[in-house]
């Protein structure tokens, strides 16, 4: 299923992702995905935590090797398939609460969570000062992403991924 959705992404596009062309795809009826996931947003969201995985900040030993995994997902999503699927999953977003709710709770407070516990480990080490506010530098490392795959005025390279991680340690330390 996730394979078939992210397909139509890469392929054509948000648009073109509908649940009778994805049931088409893996042979399944149209009914037995509705009753997984209510509409085609819940669905590409699903894909979306699928492959962006929930806990991007492996324990590295070390906050820059911590954040540079956390923002290495973000990079890989965003000039994958979700690159081009956010646009419309989040216009969908701004119309469906329920999907707004889900997409927060499913995909965002787990990475989330990932990188504050980063960020915890490098306290605990003392490689991060102790009076930071976490919400604040947890948007600051993932928002460059949303908002240049959002309006596309610049490009999702390594080059942005390791610039983000250094600015960022630059505030923590």
């Amino acid at each position: 299923m996730v394979a078939a959705v992210l397909q139509v992404l890469r392929t054509r596009g948000y648009r073109a992702v509908t649940i009778e062309g994805i049931a088409r795809k893996v042979r399944r009826a149209r009914s037995s995905i509705y009753r997984r996931w209510a509409s085609k947003p819940h669905l590409v969201a699903y894909c979306i935590v699928s492959t962006m995985g929930a806990s991007p900040a492996a324990d590295e030993g070390a906050l820059g090797k911590d954040l540079r995994a956390a923002v290495a997902t973000l990079r890989r999503a965003f000039t994958g398939p979700l690159g081009r699927a956010l646009p419309g999953l989040v216009a969908d977003m701004a119309h469906d609460r329920q999907l707004a709710q889900a997409v927060r709770r499913e995909v965002l407070a787990p990475r989330r969570k990932s990188m504050r516990d980063a960020v915890d480990r490098a306290r605990a080490r003392g490689e991060a000062r102790g009076a930071l506010n976490i919400d604040l530098l947890l948007d600051l490392l993932a928002a460059p992403f949303y908002f240049r795959a959002l309006f596309g005025h610049a490009q999702i390279d390594r080059r942005m991924t390791r610039d983000v991680v250094d600015y960022v340690l630059k505030i923590v330390t």
